[in-house]
């Protein structure tokens, strides 16, 4: 990954012959402002996800760095370029004054696996709804947002994904980062930048018929297998993503992952996890923890995230009212708090080696059982979450099948707090567990918890100790060398 000698002809870049489909365009510019793209000093990939080319027909020995620069930090070649209209509820205050403020979308692209996929920028330049803003990326939130996308996926939690990254040259003056700082533009993929909010600004400026066409739009592209259920299909889509957020949050909260800002303009349509700020793992289990140094009571700690986004699913029953009846919404939403706990539970006994198929075979009050006890046992003693998970991963063994006493007794956790009141018991549901178990099913166990649970897990720490050999040296193979420990 260096820096561009020149510009190759368009006609040779294979992103620019990619079939890109108009379909948010076509909606019209009620929806959106066309916009120009930012011109920068410098163009440098320092990301390039070759994992994603497939997906779009494309061998990544056939695309060259300077293929990625001219298409995603020069922006030759491609228009139009739209910056999407949506308004949102930061931190529970409605404000008229969003949009895109720093990016824009910059295409659309089917995959070959028939779904529709979304490539928009972050740190492009200033849109009509920059608010006096730069509209630029620092370079540390590209890194921040290029480990956290492929953290979650290494997790098995729905994200976008980043599709490549360019350092621009800029100096930028920040708040939150030592200044002047370097710049960036990132390429997000996911299914859709359509937001809650894209939905609230229609109904701040009183049109319930864009509203209607906006979400037969989302319908037809996002939620077809609906199409089928005439007028039924607009309550379906409601209850639909309501499942989808639930199952989003689960995701997240067995993760360790904090969000951070879950303002209703953060919020995917699609039911997607995107736009990674000030986000953070959490280093130990502690409900009250929050990522963002601005949420000073701690509104969207990770304790809170379910509540939030079950707020943000009430909120957004006000624009789409003009079309679906509030009563049948409120049923649908009901049911939030059932499958959120579902898909938590398995989330977090899939981490302790009990995957659904292995899962299915032991009974469910003790899964149960021994999920509470996992969680009030990382409460109760300031042990790393991640490790507690990894160590099992790394140390498990046949043994523990027949001797409650030799789990986790060569770990770390398990010297200082094996006889402990709390991972006795634990420790003992868990080896009862494992007891009803036939003797051949143990070793699928290894497998599963070392698939599920990584051995690296981008807490603060990690995150300073690839940064600081950037800023110190421009030496970018410790960031290089996370992400592949990440993708092992």
């Amino acid at each position: 990954m260096n820096q561009s000698p020149s510009s190759e002809p368009n006609s040779l870049n294979p992103f620019l012959n990619l079939n890109y489909e108009p379909s948010f365009e076509s909606l019209g510019n009620d929806y959106y402002d066309e916009v120009t793209a930012a011109e920068f000093p410098l163009h440098i990939l320092r990301w390039r996800n070759d994992a994603l080319l497939p997906l779009f027909g494309l061998n990544p020995r056939d695309v060259s760095d300077t293929d990625f620069i001219n298409a995603f930090g020069k922006f030759v070649g491609r228009k139009p370029l739209l910056a999407m209209r949506y308004h949102g509820y930061q931190f529970g205050v409605y404000n008229p004054q969003l949009g895109d403020g720093r990016g824009f979308l910059y295409g659309q692209v089917r995959g070959k696996d028939g779904e529709l996929y979304d490539f928009g920028t972050k740190g492009s330049g200033r849109t009509p709804y920059s608010r006096g803003g730069d509209g630029m990326l620092t370079l540390k939130g590209g890194v921040r947002e290029v480990l956290a996308a492929e953290m979650l996926h290494r997790m098995r939690v729905r994200t976008s994904r980043c599709f490549s990254m360019v350092e621009t040259g800029l100096e930028l003056w920040r708040g939150d980062e030592p200044s002047p700082t370097r710049s960036s533009v990132m390429v997000r993929m996911n299914r859709s930048h359509i937001r809650f909010g894209t939905f609230e600004r229609l109904h701040f400026l009183q049109r319930p018929d864009l509203i209607k066409k906006l979400l037969d739009h989302v319908i037809d592209v996002y939620y077809p297998h609906l199409l089928e259920s005439g007028e039924s299909k607009y309550i379906q889509f409601y209850g639909e993503l309501v499942q989808r957020v639930a199952q989003l949050v689960g995701q997240w909260m067995a993760a360790g992952f904090c969000h951070a800002v879950l303002n209703t303009d953060n919020m995917s349509i699609t039911g997607e996890s995107f736009d990674y700020g000030p986000y953070a793992f959490i280093p130990n289990y502690n409900p009250q923890f929050t990522a963002a140094y601005f949420d000073e009571y701690g509104r969207y700690c990770y304790g809170n995230q379910p509540a939030i986004c079950k707020l943000n699913l009430e909120l957004l029953q006000k624009p789409l009212s003009a079309v679906i009846p509030s009563r049948e919404m409120e049923a649908s939403l009901a049911k939030f708090e059932a499958v959120y706990f579902q898909e938590y539970r398995q989330r977090l006994s899939q981490k302790l080696g009990f995957t659904s198929t292995i899962g299915n075979l032991l009974p469910g009050e003790e899964i149960n059982e021994l999920c509470q006890t996992t969680i009030r046992f990382l409460k109760t003693y300031p042990v790393s979450y991640h490790d507690f998970f990894a160590d099992i991963a790394r140390g498990f063994s046949e043994k523990w099948q027949n001797d409650a006493n030799s789990i986790l007794a060569n770990s770390e956790i398990g010297q200082s707090l094996g006889a402990s009141e709390l991972f006795v018991q634990w420790s003992g549901i868990y080896h009862r567990l494992l007891t009803r178990l036939d003797r051949n099913t143990i070793p699928q166990i290894s497998v599963d918890l070392n698939k599920i649970n990584p051995q690296t897990v981008i807490t603060r720490p990690v995150i300073e100790s690839i940064w600081e050999p950037i800023v110190i040296d421009d030496n970018w193979q410790p960031f290089y060398d996370l992400i592949q420990k990440i993708q092992a």
